[in-house]
C-alpha cells in the first residue's frame, strides 16, 4: 500500500507579495521606457527641430553649381583671340555603373569610341573618385546626341552633358603667348585646395595651363553660381526652387598686334626660331613668335598620348617657347652695349681708334682672337667698330673694362634675369662674372673668358626677349619699360587700363653718349638693310657660334651638321627720331646673322610703319 502525497500547503501572503514587487519592478521599467522615449521625443522634435528641418530639406533640395563662362581673350585691335564654343560630352558616374568593360562595349556599338579615348579614360578612372562624373568622349556631334538620348534608358549613370570649350580662332600662331586650357588634374586639385580655391571651383573642369591662360586664371575664370531644385526619394528634380547665375569671367586685351603676329609667323615658317616686337613707350609686346609652334585646340579636351608624344619627341622641340625661354649667345647684338660702357667708363671717346689687323692678343700671350674679317678692318673707332662689327675693339674693350663691370652694366639691361613679363615660362639667360663661374663650376675666371665676352660668347646667353628689351633701353635713352602682354581689362561695367610700370631709369655719366651710340645704330641700318627705307631705323646685327671653331681653323657650314650651324641674329628699331617699335630676331643655325635675319627684320618693320591702316598709338 503506496503512501499518501502530502498536500502543499500555499502560503497565499507570499505570493501576493512577490506578485506585488514584480508588477512594480516591470511599471517603473515601463515608466523608464517611455520616460526615455518621451525625453528622446522632446528632443529630436523640439530641442533640435531645425537641425533635422534643415537635413530634411537637404535630402529635399539639391544644389547643383552652375561653371561661369570663361572670360575671352583679345588682341589690342579688338579682334578675338580666344572664345568659347559649345559642346557636347559623354558622362560616366562610376559608381552606378556595375560592369564598366560591358557597359563601354555596349556603348562602343551606339557611338564610335577610339582606343585612345577608351585606354584614357580608364587610366583616368583609377584616379577618380566614383561618385562623381567622369568624361569619356568629348566633342559629340548632333547625331551622336541623338542616337545615345534614344538608347539612354538602357546606361544608368551615364548621360550627355552640355557645355562650352575654349577654342582658339588662329591656332599655333599665338600658342606661345595665349597657353591654353586643359583638364583639372590632381597637382592643378590640390594647389587650388591649398589656395583655398577649390569651391570656386565645383563645376569646372578646365583650367589654365600656359601662358596667359594660366597667368590670368584668376580674372578669366569668373566665379561659380548654383541651381536649388526640389527632388523626390529617389533624386528625381521636381522643380527648380532658386537660381543664382555664375559671375562670368572678365575679358582681357592684350598688347598684341594680330596682324604683326601673323607676318613674323610667315617669316619664320618652316625656320626654327623666334620674333619678338614691343613698344618701347610702354613696354608693350607687339609680337612674340616661336617657331615651330602647336596647335592648342588638341590639349582643351586631352590630347591623346599619340600625339602628345610626338610634340615630346620632336627634335625641334615646339613645345618651348623660344621667345622667352630659348637661351642664345647674343654675339654682336650687344655691342652698341659695350660700346656705351666703354664710353661712360672712359676707356674708349668717340674719336678713340684701334687697329684691326684680323686679330687681336692678350699682351704676353701668343694665341691670337680672330676678327670675323680675316685680313681686319684697318682703324676703326666706336662708330665703325658698331656698323662693321669688328671683333678686335671689342676684345681690346672688354680686356680694359673687366667681366665684373661688364655684368654689373648689362644687368641694368635686363641681362641674366627674368624680365618679369606677364606668362611663367620664362628662363633668366645668364650674365656670368668671376663669382657667378667659382659658385658654377668652382674654377677661376680667365681672361680669355672676358674676352669672348667681349663679343657676346662664352658663358653669356639671353632670350629674344631679353634682347628686345635692351635694345628697347637703348632706344629710350635709359628710360625703362618691362615688356608685359596685359593692355586692358573689361567686366560688365567698364573697360580699365592696365597701369603702366617704369623703372627708375639707367643714369649714364655723360647723357650724350646714348647719341653716339644710337647713331652707329642708325648708320648700321642704312649703311645694309635700310639704305632704301622711307623710315629711319637703327639695328645691330649678330652671328652666334654654336660650337667652337679651332684657332686655325676656317668656318665651312657645309661641312658641319645643321644644328651645328651659326645662329643669325638681329635687333632694330624704328623710327630711329621717335621709336615705336624695337625688335630682336633669331633664327637658328641661318647662318650669318645681316644675310639671313637682316632681311626678315625689315620685313617686320615694313610691316609695322607702313601699313595702310597703321596709326601712331597715343
Amino acid at each position: 500500500m503506496s503512501p499518501k502525497k502530502r498536500i502543499t500547503m500555499h502560503d497565499h501572503a507570499a505570493e501576493a507579495s512577490l506578485f506585488k514587487r514584480r508588477a512594480l519592478f516591470t511599471f517603473f521599467c515601463v515608466f523608464a521606457l517611455l520616460s526615455v522615449l518621451v525625453t528622446n521625443l522632446y528632443h529630436l522634435q523640439v530641442e533640435s527641430y531645425k537641425d533635422y528641418a534643415t537635413r530634411s530639406n537637404d535630402n529635399r533640395i539639391r544644389v547643383v553649381p552652375i561653371a561661369p563662362s570663361r572670360g575671352l581673350i583679345y588682341d589690342r585691335n579688338g579682334v578675338l583671340l580666344a572664345e568659347n564654343l559649345p559642346f557636347y560630352s559623354l558622362d560616366l558616374v562610376p559608381e552606378k555603373i556595375s560592369n564598366m568593360s560591358e557597359t563601354l562595349d555596349e556603348l562602343g556599338k551606339l557611338i564610335e569610341i577610339s582606343e585612345d579615348e577608351r585606354e584614357t579614360f580608364t587610366e583616368a578612372l583609377k584616379f577618380h573618385r566614383r561618385f562623381k562624373p567622369l568624361t569619356l568622349k568629348n566633342q559629340l556631334t548632333e547625331e551622336q546626341v541623338a542616337i545615345f538620348s534614344v538608347n539612354q534608358h538602357k546606361f544608368p549613370g551615364i548621360s550627355v552633358e552640355a557645355g562650352l570649350k575654349r577654342n582658339y580662332p588662329y591656332g599655333a600662331q599665338i600658342t606661345h603667348v595665349l597657353g591654353y586650357v586643359g583638364k583639372i588634374n590632381t597637382r592643378d586639385r590640390a594647389q587650388l585646395e591649398r589656395s583655398d580655391l577649390w569651391k570656386n571651383y565645383a563645376a569646372t573642369k578646365d583650367i589654365g595651363k600656359q601662358g596667359i591662360e594660366k597667368f590670368y586664371e584668376s580674372l578669366l575664370h569668373g566665379k561659380p553660381g548654383h541651381l536649388e531644385e526640389e527632388v523626390n526619394n529617389r533624386g528625381r528634380a521636381i522643380r527648380t526652387l532658386k537660381i543664382v547665375p555664375p559671375e562670368p569671367g572678365q575679358d582681357i586685351y592684350l598688347t598684341l598686334d594680330l596682324k604683326l603676329q601673323q607676318k613674323a609667323v610667315e617669316l619664320l615658317t618652316g625656320l626654327r626660331g623666334s620674333i619678338v616686337a614691343i613698344d618701347p613707350r610702354d613696354g608693350g609686346v607687339l609680337a612674340m613668335v616661336s617657331s615651330p609652334s602647336y596647335d592648342p585646340n588638341q590639349f582643351v579636351q586631352g590630347i591623346n598620348n599619340k600625339d602628345y608624344s610626338a610634340l615630346l619627341n620632336d627634335k625641334s622641340r615646339p613645345l618651348i617657347n623660344r621667345a622667352t625661354q630659348g637661351q642664345y649667345a647674343p654675339a654682336s647684338t650687344i655691342k652698341p652695349h659695350l660700346g656705351l660702357l666703354g664710353l661712360d667708363e672712359k676707356v674708349i671717346t668717340e674719336s678713340t681708334r684701334v687697329w684691326d689687323p684680323g686679330f687681336w692678343q692678350i699682351p704676353g700671350v701668343e694665341r691670337k682672337y680672330r676678327d670675323w674679317k680675316r685680313w681686319g678692318h684697318g682703324w676703326v673707332n666706336v662708330y665703325s667698330a658698331i656698323t662693321e662689327s669688328c671683333d678686335t675693339f671689342f676684345y681690346e674693350l672688354a680686356y680694359k673694362v673687366g667681366v665684373d663691370h661688364i655684368a654689373r652694366f648689362m644687368e641694368q639691361f635686363g641681362f641674366g634675369q627674368n624680365t618679369g613679363i606677364d606668362i611663367f615660362e620664362e628662363s633668366a639667360g645668364n650674365m656670368p662674372s668671376k663669382e657667378w663661374k667659382r659658385l658654377k663650376y668652382n674654377q677661376a675666371w680667365y681672361i680669355g673668358d672676358t674676352i669672348s665676352v667681349g663679343i657676346g660668347q662664352g658663358y653669356w646667353t639671353a632670350t629674344p626677349l631679353q634682347l628686345a628689351n635692351a635694345v628697347g633701353i637703348m632706344a629710350n635713352k635709359g628710360r625703362r619699360f618691362p615688356p608685359h602682354l596685359l593692355r586692358s581689362i573689361k567686366d560688365n561695367t567698364a573697360k580699365i587700363d592696365s597701369p603702366i610700370n617704369e623703372l627708375p631709369p639707367i643714369e649714364l655719366k655723360n647723357p650724350r653718349n646714348w647719341n653716339i651710340i644710337n647713331e652707329a645704330m642708325r648708320q648700321t641700318a642704312h649703311k645694309s638693310r635700310f639704305t632704301d627705307a622711307t623710315y629711319t631705323a637703327a639695328m645691330k646685327t649678330g652671328t652666334a657660334q654654336v660650337i667652337g671653331v679651332a684657332e686655325n681653323t676656317k668656318y665651312d657650314a657645309n661641312k658641319i651638321a645643321e644644328h651645328f650651324r651659326d645662329n643669325a641674329l638681329v635687333v632694330a628699331y624704328a623710327p630711329f627720331e621717335d621709336p615705336k617699335i624695337v625688335l630682336a630676331v633669331v633664327m637658328e643655325n641661318a647662318g650669318w646673322g645681316g644675310a639671313n635675319a637682316g632681311p626678315v627684320a625689315r620685313a617686320m618693320l615694313d610691316e609695322y610703319m607702313l601699313r595702310d591702316t597703321w596709326k601712331p598709338q597715343p
